[in-house]
């Protein structure tokens, strides 16, 4: 299959990127490359190499910085998808979307399946949700997927400062009431890789499991745990971190229609943990 990924520097793209390489033609593209809020440039790059599917991991990611940004978060996370959209309805081809647990409000208490109203209470979950908008409107052929918390090898990320913190401080205070499920960007490319091979088009959560969610608190003290480090995680409560976007209490994400379509089992995220701190420890001796 030819497949052209966006956004080539972001976190989830370095581990989709070789995964993909394995099994197919892998066009990648940086925004330098490849700006997707510039319309014309991403034509001539999808019609010049005729993709079969095009990945999108381009995105404005910085939940606090939306809320004072909040024009450049919907050009990219909402204009620019939209551009994407449009241009794969002309190919005839599939767009693959991967969107945010943050299009929910986090009032709901269980896990929030494909088939629930979103209702972003920041900025940064409405610019999302406003590129699934144009995704469903536009397109027929689409895979959305919603994931949380990720963290992997290619960018800053939640465990990374976790650990940076651990190793520089005696304690470390974090909130206890948010509630998610953690995600390794290995487990995201795996069940990307899976999806875009099924042709079952739709709305899809990928996660690694949780049984429920647990919080950054909990994550956290597993990570430092792992880590073989002694520092001392102390639970807080949001109330007491006060940033400028408002984060959901609890937004679990159902996997239960992804498991049974792929027919595949989404890791613990306790082994997903496992392997990237290994991993993370082995890069740090060599």
């Amino acid at each position: 299959m030819k497949i052209i990924i966006t956004g080539s520097n972001s976190m989830l793209a370095q581990d989709l990127i070789p995964l993909l390489k394995k099994d197919h033609e892998v066009k990648s593209f940086s925004r330098q490359e490849l700006d997707i809020t510039k319309k014309d440039i991403a034509a001539k790059i999808i019609k010049s190499n005729e993709p079969e599917v095009v990945i999108n991991c381009a995105a404005f990611t910085n939940v606090d910085k939306a809320e004072k940004e909040r024009d450049k978060a919907f050009l990219v996370n909402g204009t620019g998808v939209q551009n994407l959209a449009l241009l794969c309805a002309d190919a005839g081809i599939p767009l693959c979307h991967i969107s945010t647990d943050y299009v929910f409000d986090g009032k709901k208490k269980k896990p929030y399946t494909p088939f629930d109203n979103p209702s972003p209470i920041n900025a940064y979950g409405e610019s999302k949700l406003a590129g699934e908008k144009y995704v469903q409107w536009i397109l027929n052929k689409f895979y959305i997927v919603r994931t949380s918390w990720l963290y992997g090898r290619g960018g800053s990320n939640f465990v990374s400062m976790i650990l940076k913190m651990a190793k520089e401080r005696s304690e470390i205070r974090v909130v206890k009431d948010q509630i998610n499920s953690p995600t390794s960007a290995m487990t995201l490319a795996n069940g990307i890789k899976h999806l875009i091979k099924s042709g079952a088009y739709g709305i899809y959560h990928i996660t690694d499991s949780t049984e429920g969610g647990i919080s950054r608190f909990d994550f956290a003290k597993k990570a430092v745990l792992l880590a073989g480090l002694k520092t001392k995680i102390i639970p807080v409560s949001s109330n007491e971190f006060p940033a400028p976007a408002k984060r959901p209490a609890y937004s679990v994400l159902d996997t239960t229609m992804t498991e049974l379509v792929l027919k595949i089992s989404l890791p613990d995220w306790g082994s997903g943990l496992k392997q990237f701190i290994k991993a993370n420890n082995k890069k740090q001796r060599c």
